[in-house]
């Protein structure tokens, strides 16, 4: 690989971390206003951090290289790697937290990639500054999934739908006729979302400061709260429930479908086949969980239908947010919370998961295999929607697929490797590769996090939501010997 190459991926990753350092002043302004000390730490790794970035961005300028899908492969991996890392320094350096640095990396990494996973106990008695600085890095990591979803993944042929060439047989325009346009209209409605998510939270009960944090990690489907119960501390109050399970919902559509839909008003975008699927398999958990615990328990109706979604909306979603152990509601919700996990939402949204689209194509691809069965000599085609699917996706989702099983079952034996039980390895290794958050067992489901997780762990289990979060196939390519070679 050429040196230009590796200068220019370096550069861009050090203006994204100048980026994220200026942000870390919004929580130090926070604890100042608290009057907490930490307010110092967020001031000095803004400086500090926002120093080194801007030392290897002058060291790294000058003329870029060409586009190549080498290059992007290579962006992408340093962009998580680099927000990751300097999303830790200062939960590393706050004293109220103590974490080793195997621990401040899971942290920011949970967060830059809308997992929600934590290791933190004590949430509730936490400085404002490090609650909203967890949010902020998930809010900022929702916003850098939709955009590297929509416009680097069609690029570099992982897989996903690319907003310029949406994938439903009605759309053929463009709403947009520049890039800047479009990333002008994605940040505007994404910033009014969570806008509007924070107003309704507060109308509903919630403190103005718990509203925000809540809306800023709603809208990235990724989980942290304020509480050490998550969102069990509003069990309680169904109105703030179904808030979070509506905008959950949302933040789980594709992107590009809900700009369509906003600035060009077409209604016949919501036509998309992901989206029906996502809605269907989404609403048969729903429907099924509640009905399993109006039959075997005590609750009225309405009060499983309220749990069951909002619990099962934040699984399949990959947000993560819980009203309690629903694993304790039984074996049957147990078992839908662990296949839930591997569902996801929609391509081009913020959600994990393996996502609506891939299923639609691997059963079309199933259909398809089994009548030629029967007719060896038929020419089947694999169809979204009205529009065929070219070989390059059909590959993309068949090994996207097999990497998902493979690195799934390598990661739960090494997870077991560190001594580690095995249903916390499977459901850790899950959840994470997932980007879900909670898995199952006493020690990470639902009422509990991972901070008694040995450390060797924290390692494995952050890797596993960074190759989850690219996509998977983005990161195993660059460890290819092919990929560097000139």
């Amino acid at each position: 690989m050429q040196y230009s190459t590796v200068r220019a991926a370096v550069h861009i990753a050090s203006v994204f971390a100048i980026y994220l350092s200026f942000a870390m002043l919004a929580p130090a302004a926070v604890d100042l206003y608290y009057g907490n000390d930490d307010w110092r730490v967020f001031a000095f790794c803004a400086f500090f951090t926002g120093g080194l970035a801007l030392g290897g961005a002058l060291a790294t300028q000058g003329r870029p290289p060409p586009i190549s899908s080498r290059f992007g492969f290579l962006v992408v991996n340093l962009l998580w790697l680099t927000t990751s890392a300097v999303g830790a320094v200062p939960l590393y350096a706050a004293a109220s937290l103590d974490l080793t640095l195997a621990e401040a990396v899971f942290e920011a990494a949970s967060g830059i990639t809308t997992t929600g996973a934590t290791i933190i106990n004590g949430l509730d008695g936490l400085p404002p500054g490090i609650l909203l600085w967890r949010s902020l890095l998930q809010w900022m990591g929702g916003l850098g999934v939709i955009a590297f979803s929509l416009f680097v993944l069609p690029f570099l042929n992982v897989g996903g739908i690319s907003y310029f060439r949406i994938e439903t047989s009605d759309i053929t325009d463009r709403p947009f006729e520049r890039l800047s346009t479009h990333i002008t209209a994605l940040i505007g409605i994404y910033s009014a979302t969570t806008v509007l998510c924070t107003v309704l939270y507060a109308a509903a009960g919630m403190s103005g400061f718990d509203a925000l944090n809540h809306a800023l990690t709603t809208i990235s489907t990724a989980g942290f709260s304020t509480h050490d119960a998550s969102m069990g501390v509003y069990g309680d109050n169904f109105a703030i429930l179904w808030i979070a399970t509506v905008f959950m919902f949302l933040g789980a559509l594709p992107f590009s479908i809900v700009m369509l839909l906003v600035v060009s008003g077409r209604l016949d975008t919501l036509r998309d086949p992901q989206i029906r699927v996502f809605a269907g398999y989404m609403l048969a958990f729903v429907a099924a969980v509640a009905l399993y615990l109006r039959l075997t328990g005590d609750m009225e109706f309405g009060q499983a239908l309220t749990y069951s979604a909002f619990n099962f909306v934040s699984l399949i979603t990959t947000t993560g947010f819980a009203t309690g152990d629903y694993t304790e509601w039984g074996p049957f919700v147990a078992g839908c919370a662990l296949v839930a996990t591997v569902l996801g939402g929609c391509s081009g949204s913020t959600s994990g998961g393996v996502k609506a689209y891939r299923f639609l194509i691997l059963f079309k691809l199933l259909a398809n295999g089994l009548k030629r069965f029967v007719y060896p000599n038929a020419v089947v085609t694999v169809h979204y929607g009205d529009r065929p699917v070219d070989d390059a996706m059909q590959r993309a989702v068949v090994l996207f697929i097999s990497a998902f099983l493979s690195i799934w079952l390598i990661l739960t034996l090494l997870l077991t490797a560190t001594g580690i039980d095995i249903l916390t390895a499977l459901s850790g290794a899950l959840t994470c590769l997932t980007n879900v958050g909670p898995g199952l067992g006493e020690m990470i489901g639902p009422a509990g996090n991972f901070s008694a997780v040995p450390d060797a762990a924290k390692w494995l289990l952050a890797l596993a939501m960074l190759l989850g979060r690219l996509e998977i196939l983005a990161v195993l390519v660059v460890f290819t010997p092919v990929f560097w070679r000139r």
